[in-house]
């Protein structure tokens, strides 16, 4: 029992004119989009940067204004100390009932000064003025306590404080003001910022080499599976066995499925040439030997050995063309579309057949197309050359989570349960009164199991003969 031959077929390709020389080491080098251990860096390196700047200005804000603050809180102490010790005379002129504290006041250009200014009366001015006085603006007032700088006094700019009251027994608004040269307070803030600067420059460069040393010890896995991909490729070893962290673990054993499926499929080609030339040589022996003795039926064997020898053809380059379907990744078909269009093409041989098919519309394998066509165009076509007139092709027809379950049954006379195991055997037929190779079920076999189905035979219940349990990954 065997198809005689494929529901679709498909011409060979023509071979190329000039086919493609032999790629040379930069070819096969693939193309790259860049250091990944520079783009650490370099993101890295951005970070530190920006937070650097970020907390540097930040933290220079907070210590200028800390030393102002502390600059301020001292001129402040001294103009509250001037005005608690100030007095209206009996000419009316503002004048000290006691001596102010600080001996600065009293040199001449120590860069202290204090001045007392009022409307109607002369400035009055520290020693430490000498011959200058300080330029206040009379125009407004200042009932709080107002802090400015100024560049009146050439090559010494000045802090100033000042405050307008109106002292007892007294009618004119007094400014009391305090100045102060602001060397010492610009050379307080020009020290922290260069401790600043040299702190944070230090920072950066520790924490670029702590990045740096991060990056290439972080990254040292994957130098690892590279020496080890090298390693498979030079020594021959045949997986990466490295003890490697739980981020890389994932690659490295897709990387060991990777390679035994290649090495699967090696061993797959393997196998399928040693068993295509064991099959040939026979044929070849006997069509050599006929030759040799010019025997009269040469023709006749001639003919009868190329016709075993094509049918050995035939199933492994069904195989063949499955195998390398499948490397290609995993496909996605749905079953009773692909039966459909199989039994629309097997009516067209077999007119008087009734075709029967039902089940689920959705159900989808993972598998090609094309060897789906293949297997059930196989099966329904035995069906119909052998059944009694009736197929009958069920899509799911038993719940399985992972797998779809077609059955393909006929009401023929069906095949014993002794001869079921044999009649998958290439070019096994029962019966030899049709026309065919006996190479159906021995690849519809094949073919389900490269994909990791498998197929079976039992009895119909509903029709009686012959039923074909075909069993397919499920897509998804």
């Amino acid at each position: 029992m065997g198809a005689n031959r494929s529901i679709q077929t498909s011409a060979p390709a023509n071979p190329p004119a000039n086919p493609p020389a032999d790629k040379t080491d930069e070819q096969l080098t693939a193309s790259h989009t860049g250091s990944l251990s520079r783009r650490m860096m370099v993101i890295a390196a951005g970070w530190i940067l920006i937070l650097l700047l970020a907390g540097g200005f930040a933290l220079d804000r907070t210590l200028t204004r800390l030393v102002e603050q502390n600059f301020d809180d001292q001129l402040d102490y001294m103009l509250s100390a001037m005005i608690a010790s100030a007095e209206i005379g009996p000419d009316g002129e503002v004048y000290f009932y006691r001596p102010l504290g600080d001996q600065r006041f009293l040199e001449p250009n120590s860069g202290l000064y204090w001045q007392i200014s009022g409307k109607g009366h002369d400035d009055f001015p520290s020693r430490s003025l000498w011959d200058r006085t300080l330029k206040m603006d009379r125009g407004h007032l200042d009932t709080q306590t107002h802090f400015y700088n100024s560049t009146q006094f050439p090559r010494e700019p000045l802090r100033i404080v000042e405050r307008s009251v109106v002292l007892p027994d007294s009618k004119t608004r007094w400014t009391f003001a305090v100045a102060s040269a602001r060397d010492e307070l610009d050379y307080q803030i020009s020290r922290i910022r260069s401790i600043l600067l040299w702190s944070f420059a230090i920072l950066g460069l520790g924490l670029f080499l702590m990045a740096a040393l991060q990056s290439w010890y972080g990254l040292r896995p994957l130098r690892r599976v590279r020496e080890a991909i090298q390693s498979i490729r030079t020594t021959g070893s045949n997986r990466v066995t490295d003890p490697l962290p739980l981020e890389v673990q994932p690659l490295v054993e897709e990387l060991n499925m990777l390679l035994a499926h290649s090495e699967k499929q090696a061993e797959e080609a393997r196998t399928h040439a040693g068993n295509l030339a064991h099959a040939l040589k026979t044929p070849l022996t006997v069509i050599n030997n006929a030759a040799t003795a010019k025997a009269a039926d040469l023709p006749d064997t001639v003919i009868r050995e190329a016709t075993t020898m094509r049918r050995h053809v035939d199933h492994h380059l069904a195989r063949a063309r499955a195998v390398g379907r499948r490397a290609i990744g995993h496909a996605q078909v749905a079953v009773y579309e692909s039966a459909e269009a199989v039994r629309r093409a097997v009516e067209r041989l077999y007119p008087n057949v009734r075709f029967d098919l039902d089940g689920n519309r959705n159900a989808k394998v993972a598998i090609e197309r094309q060897d789906l066509d293949e297997i059930l165009g196989n099966l329904i076509e035995n069906a119909a050359k052998y059944g009694g007139g009736s197929v009958f092709v069920t899509v799911d027809a038993e719940p399985d989570p992972h797998h779809c379950v077609i059955w393909v049954e006929d009401d023929g006379t069906g095949i014993p349960a002794n001869k079921r195991a044999e009649i998958f055997d290439r070019g096994m037929r029962l019966d030899t009164g049709k026309p065919g190779t006996g190479l159906g079920l021995a690849i519809v076999r094949d073919v389900a199991e490269i994909y990791g189905g498998a197929v079976d035979l039992g009895e119909s219940e509903d029709l009686g003969g012959l039923l074909v349990r075909l069993t397919l990954p499920r897509a998804g």
